[in-house]
């Protein structure tokens, strides 16, 4: 019993809080807790504008005169906004469902693999940023009228 109190045991690593007034600026977090991040808020961007989600459907396939509608509130305006404001309100919707789609994909991906390196968690995490925001600016050169 003497023999293992007197064993010294390897000094086990010490973590402590970050201070928001003086840690946060110099902080600096990894591409996957930046995914991770954005994964959670794209989710609750999509809840947010779950209303606009429904009315998007319920006026697309209505009839022709509430699709002529739908186009026009893109085209022209609604509700005293301009066109602009509610393509900024469906790009925000696009770029939340793609991000929450590849981040979750992700996830699932290492749930299934069992990867939790370092490196593999880096990559996948800079891969679903770069696929997702790319995605996002084509899509939303489509709605902007682009091409």
């Amino acid at each position: 019993m003497t023999e293992l109190a007197s064993k010294q045991r390897p000094k086990r690593p010490e973590f402590r809080n970050i201070n928001a007034f003086k840690d946060l600026t110099t902080y600096r977090m990894t591409a996957a807790a930046w995914v991770s991040i954005l994964h959670r808020g794209s989710g609750i961007i999509m809840f947010i504008l779950l209303p606009f989600i429904i009315w998007m459907f319920d006026t697309s396939i209505s009839s022709e005169i509430s699709f002529e509608k739908f186009k026009a509130a893109f085209g022209v305006g609604m509700l005293g906004l301009p066109g602009f404001i509610w393509k900024l309100a469906a790009l925000a919707l696009i770029w939340s469902y793609l991000h929450h789609f590849i981040a979750g994909l992700r996830h699932l991906y290492m749930d299934v693999t069992h990867s939790l390196s370092n490196e593999f968690g880096k990559s996948t995490a800079l891969v679903t940023l770069g696929l997702s925001i790319f995605l996002t600016l084509v899509l939303g050169a489509k709605l902007f009228g682009l091409y």
